[in-house]
């Protein structure tokens, strides 16, 4: 086997089994599971996994790669299903990926190269589906696509992780309760929010865009 999934997509063939029972552990106890708990969930031994992926480290990379190929074509299907209308269909999902989405956030409140890594990895792909939702008349386009993008990807995170930090679930293996619970909360306010806007006119705005090109200080010195 490989040390990581055969697939490059996330999906095409069966994952690693021992990459799998990695991140589920993970999500579940965070990183500070022992690899031995990680053994008997995949039915292998600890020395296997010290054989194949040298540290915990080594299999902490496989489980990012293995989810980062998830996200891509979980994020690929869920923009088809936008531009057919079935987006909050492919979304209720979301037991399938409870504890994938608990892995990203793991990965996130841990720190250190691999979790900034993997956040900057996330919104690199999330430009190109942007990109691609743009193409598709889904979206429209931005001022600055790359500011967009970030602020989306950090603000779904960081929602994500404030209702799991200040609401616990009671039983921790039932990972998909989160997602269920965010998306009841979430799921007609940010489509408000995305589809009808917010404000009811465009004056902050403009006022943003004027002051940030300079045109006051430019009218300023104009009078002076």
């Amino acid at each position: 086997m490989n040390t990581r999934s055969d697939s490059s997509d996330g999906g095409a063939t069966a994952p690693d089994p021992i990459v799998l029972a990695a991140v589920h552990r993970f999500a579940r106890d965070g990183f500070s599971a022992p690899l031995r708990q990680v053994a008997a969930d995949a039915g292998v031994s600890a020395a296997l996994i010290m054989k194949r992926f040298e540290s915990k480290e080594g299999l902490r990379t496989a489980c990012d790669e293995y989810v980062l190929a998830w996200i891509r074509r979980v994020k690929a299907e869920n923009m088809a299903a936008a531009a057919d209308g079935h987006l909050l269909a492919s979304l209720a999902s979301s037991d399938e990926h409870a504890p994938l989405l608990v892995y990203v956030l793991h990965s996130v409140m841990d720190g250190g190269d691999l979790g900034r890594a993997f956040v900057e990895h996330m919104i690199d792909d999330a430009e190109q589906y942007t990109a691609d939702a743009v193409a598709r008349g889904i979206v429209r386009p931005s001022r600055d696509e790359k500011a967009r993008v970030r602020y989306l990807v950090m603000s779904g995170l960081g929602t994500f992780l404030l209702s799991l930090l200040l609401r616990p679930v009671d039983d921790t293996s039932d990972l998909a309760a989160v997602t269920r619970r965010l998306q009841e909360e979430t799921t007609l306010p940010m489509l408000e929010l995305y589809t009808e806007g917010m404000l009811t006119s465009r004056t902050v705005l403009d006022d943003y865009l004027r002051h940030s090109s300079g045109a006051d200080t430019d009218a300023s010195e104009e009078t002076a």
